[in-house]
């Protein structure tokens, strides 16, 4: 019988199928971050041992500080990496410390590895976990007592969830990315669409991206609701891969390749819930509330109502200082923030640095760029993209999450305006009191360089 990618991914982990549809499933790889290091003491305090501490991977980054030495680091992030090196030390866990070359966010470090395989079921106490899907794998968050049954079992009790097809038809137009697309399916479906489901992306749209691109994609799964977001590994899966330090190698790589090819969803297999989108009319997304369904193209105006009701569009809108039929281009910014786990790769910092090259950042606003991984930031400062930048005014940091969310001192004040390439919109992600306007990397850069939200494809940059 025809199979989806999903339904192969689960039988194959499936240890034992238990009642109401729950099943016991395996766990390929535990990625760790920071507060990580928390979970394991409290496992130690149960007298318990980590069950395959080779199937674990430790970096911080949510808590780190990303000002150049780490300086500014808070005390509550300090005492986050305390307890994660006692305690990686302690069950002989792998940890890619703030020193070591292959440091970064754990959705930028583990593809750039290698250890994110197809095939693969892959957890992680963080809800972005959903990024690693992008390469054919089973990825999906988990909380503090799901990190507790891994570490001690190696497994995971799961419900099975439903499963969704996205089908994204035509081709991008200029100057659109790939964070442009799945906010206006965000925005096209809701935040609740994929309540209950795991989502596999695919179509023309699909095949043209880079595995970079669909990383993006995977990453905002969880933006639309869903447990997980899937896409069928292909030969630029593979090409990709091939180089990465934990990929197989030699005869092993072979073979991987051959069993890979057998996971892509089969023809005619069957979805509980299909939906196709056309993207080739959509243009750069701004948003423009506390949510990521809350978005427009640049140069759309604010709807008077979208889905969740006009208490809570009005609310998004008092808090934003925004009002209906309002258009977003031209108002005037504060801060831009360039990374999180969903835009901080090289091709994004690539994007944003064709914006900032011969330019300035606008008086008053300040602007951040932060690499996903010292990966990432090793390969930007060879090819000149850390000079672009600081010479545009913009400050170049140390990896982690930085300005994505409020738990480093990394924060926009009170009642500032940021555009942010990263994932989350809400009340406070950023701060108490931000505002904040999620973009593409591009579009981001443009907002710094002309202190107010701008189409990017203004600016005479693109090809």
């Amino acid at each position: 019988m025809p199979a989806t990618l999903f339904d192969k991914l689960w039988t194959r982990h499936v240890i034992e199928s238990l009642d109401d549809g729950f099943a016991l499933l395996h766990v390929d790889r535990h990625y760790i971050t920071d507060a990580g290091g928390q979970h394991l003491a409290a496992l130690h305090r149960r007298g318990l041992r980590l069950r395959n501490p080779e199937l674990c991977f430790a970096s911080p980054d949510h808590a780190i500080g990303t000002a150049p030495g780490r300086i500014g680091t808070t005390e509550h992030g300090l005492r986050y990496l305390a307890d994660l090196r006692r305690e990686a030390r302690r069950h002989g866990i792998t940890l890619f410390d703030v020193d070591d070359e292959r440091q970064g966010i754990v959705h930028v470090m583990g593809p750039e590895q290698g250890l994110t395989l197809p095939g693969s079921l892959v957890v992680c106490a963080d809800s972005h976990t959903c990024t690693n899907g992008a390469y054919g794998a089973l990825a999906f968050g988990i909380g503090a007592s799901q990190f507790l049954h891994v570490a001690a079992t190696q497994t995971i009790v799961l419900q099975k969830p439903r499963t969704m097809r996205v089908w994204l038809d035509g081709r991008r137009a200029t100057g659109v990315t790939a964070k442009d697309v799945m906010l206006y399916v965000i925005g096209h479906l809701g935040t609740a669409a994929g309540n209950g489901y795991a989502v596999e992306y695919a179509g023309p749209a699909i095949r043209d991206m880079t595995m970079e691109e669909r990383m993006t994609l995977c990453n905002l799964a969880v933006e639309m609701g869903a447990r997980c977001g899937l896409i069928s590994p292909d030969d630029a899966t593979f090409e990709d891969l091939r180089p990465r330090p934990y990929a197989p190698k030699g005869d092993d790589w072979h073979r991987a390749v051959a069993d890979w090819r057998a996971l892509p969803t089969d023809p005619g297999a069957r979805f509980d819930v299909e939906l196709t989108i056309e993207i080739s009319e959509v243009a750069p997304q701004i948003t423009w509330g506390t949510s990521p369904q809350h978005v427009v193209g640049i140069g759309q105006a604010i709807p008077v109502d979208v889905g969740g009701g006009r208490n809570t569009v009005e609310a998004a809108q008092a808090y934003m200082g925004l009002r209906p039929g309002q258009s977003l281009e031209g108002l005037p910014i504060d801060y831009v923030f360039i990374g999180s786990c969903t835009n901080s790769r090289l091709s994004d910092l690539r994007a944003a640095a064709a914006v900032a090259r011969g330019r300035r950042v606008a008086p008053d606003v300040t602007a951040w760029v932060v690499p996903g991984s010292r990966a990432v930031s090793r390969a930007a400062e060879a090819e000149g993209l850390d000079r672009i930048f600081r010479d545009a005014g913009f400050e170049w940091r140390e990896p982690g999450c930085s300005m994505c969310l409020a738990a480093n001192g990394e924060t926009v004040p009170a009642g500032k305006r940021a555009v942010s390439t990263s994932n989350r919109n809400f009340v406070g992600r950023q701060g108490p009191g931000a505002r904040t306007h999620l973009a593409s990397p591009a579009m981001a850069a443009a907002a710094a360089v002309t202190g107010r939200i701008t189409d990017v494809r203004q600016l005479s940059i693109l090809p």
